[in-house]
């Protein structure tokens, strides 16, 4: 891992009843990153029933293969996502802009 390497940790809580909604939005989400998405080196993503939480972690090697995938990939199922989940909170691990970590 390099200096210019980014980690981001964070967690969507789904509405009652929609964790399997937001699994599956999250399968698309992993695989579009896989897919098209070069800079990002790995997303992991484990639910947990008992919280009706998905927790992610999400990989990139550097702030642009971030900030390509917070305005294509993000950006594209954000909306989905918002409507059945709250997301939060975000942790950033690596040197990120700060209008990235907004």
């Amino acid at each position: 891992m390099d200096s210019n390497h980014i980690t981001v940790v964070y967690k969507w809580t789904a509405q009652p009843g929609k964790l399997d909604e937001l699994v599956s939005i999250y399968s698309e989400v992993t695989d579009a990153m896989e897919q098209n998405e070069p800079g990002a080196e790995a997303v992991h993503v484990y639910a947990s029933t008992s919280e009706n939480t998905l927790y992610v972690r999400d990989e990139f090697e550097d702030a642009a293969a971030l900030g390509f995938h917070l305005s294509q990939t993000a950006a594209a199922h954000f909306p989905q996502l918002l409507a059945i989940a709250t997301p939060g909170p975000f942790f950033f691990l690596g040197e990120v802009p700060e209008e990235m970590m907004q």
